[in-house]
């Protein structure tokens, strides 16, 4: 029996058991036994794929990555000119979109890289449609924009679904756990805070699953299975992600209030034709990457108030020093910061000290270089 009957097996069974309490253990263990196989045919089809990207293959460049991802003909491409001034290719008719089309918005002195992708369908993240391909580049996203049509809201479940079978997690953490393989001792499991959601028996089961005989479990925080199969798995990607509800100036406010309730998650109603609620939009992107502004200014110079820095909430001197220039963490000697992170002015600092929106920075570096 090959992978995909080992998959459709287990995945029937799971369809015959009634999930109540009583079942929760055993489709625990069914699931974990699927995510294996899943993962061991993705080895297979990655081993066996061609190297071509025809597209597909996109640099990340600016400050932060948004994709926007829908169904065909929802006004991606539209809606990617309205935000970033682009020319992307306009048609009314499906997959108008055949590549990965790059646009930035500039905003508020953020390069931010927008990617409108082509059309997905249902089962794209099987292969359908060049699915998985088109999928893989919302890996590299910091947002994740769901558009959706006004006269078509219920894809919103669809879009999600397939995200979520090539390991892309939407508004989700990683889940706060540490697994430590020991060589003896079997499973200790450490519970931080109380379990819910699964029995420890459910947690160990599951860690066998995977080969775990031994080895040292801390659960800060109440896990399912989903979860700690996502965790031991290790391939999956967390994202932000805000619902975008295009076409709003075909309609009334009557139909748009009977189609806001069809819509589960909060969402942002645009017309990107017309224009409408396009500055919200890019407010609420910006807002949802939490940049900061940082102002560098050179040994015995002026400050730079003309062009920030951007960088993220709660980056350090460290994550400037990436930015400006790969080998700079090597030359780096201090930090003089002015700002609120510090107690006075050009206050020495080293590379672990949390920067705090428009602070100054000047970087010292080592001797001779």
């Amino acid at each position: 029996m090959g992978i995909p009957e080992k998959i459709k097996a287990v995945q029937d069974e799971i369809g015959r058991t009634k999930l109540n309490k009583a079942t929760e253990h055993h489709v625990g263990i069914l699931k974990a036994k699927i995510a294996k196989l899943k993962r061991e045919q993705e080895a297979v089809q990655i081993k066996k794929s061609s190297k071509k990207s025809d597209g597909f293959d996109v640099r990340r460049t600016g400050d932060a990555t948004v994709v926007i991802i829908g169904l065909p003909s929802v006004g991606k491409s539209t809606l990617l000119n309205a935000l970033t001034g682009s020319k992307s290719l306009v048609g009314a008719f499906q997959f108008t979109t055949v590549t990965v089309v790059p646009g930035v918005l500039d905003y508020r002195g953020a390069k931010i890289q927008m990617l409108d992708l082509p059309g997905i369908i249902k089962g794209a993240s099987s292969g359908k449609g060049l699915g998985k391909r088109i999928l893989s580049v919302a890996r590299s996203a910091d947002i994740v924009l769901l558009v959706l049509d006004v006269f078509q809201p219920y894809h919103e479940d669809v879009l999600i679904n397939e995200l979520s079978n090539i390991g892309i997690r939407l508004n989700k953490k990683p889940p706060n756990i540490v697994i430590e393989k020991s060589s003896t001792g079997g499973i200790a499991i450490a519970q931080q805070v109380k379990l819910k959601k699964m029995s420890e028996k459910l947690v160990k089961d599951i860690l066998n699953v995977y080969g775990y005989t031994s080895a040292r479990v801390v659960i800060r925080e109440d896990i399912d299975s989903e979860q700690l199969i996502d965790f031991i798995t290790g391939n999956k990607t967390y994202a932000k992600s805000i619902t975008v509800l295009n076409k709003i100036d075909l309609v009334d406010e009557k139909f748009l209030k009977k189609v806001s309730k069809k819509i589960k998650t909060e969402f942002i109603p645009v017309s990107a034709d017309a224009n409408d609620n396009i500055a919200e939009l890019r407010d609420r992107i910006y807002d949802e990457l939490q940049f900061i502004r940082i102002y560098l200014r050179p040994k015995g110079g002026e400050t730079d108030y003309k062009e920030p820095l951007i960088i993220r909430n709660g980056n350090s001197v460290l994550d400037v020093c990436n930015k400006l220039h790969r080998k700079l963490r090597k030359d780096f000697r201090y930090g003089l910061v002015w700002g609120k992170s510090v107690k006075f002015g050009g206050q020495r600092v080293g590379l672990k000290h949390i920067l705090i929106d428009e602070d100054v920075l000047t970087i010292i570096k080592t001797k001779g270089t």
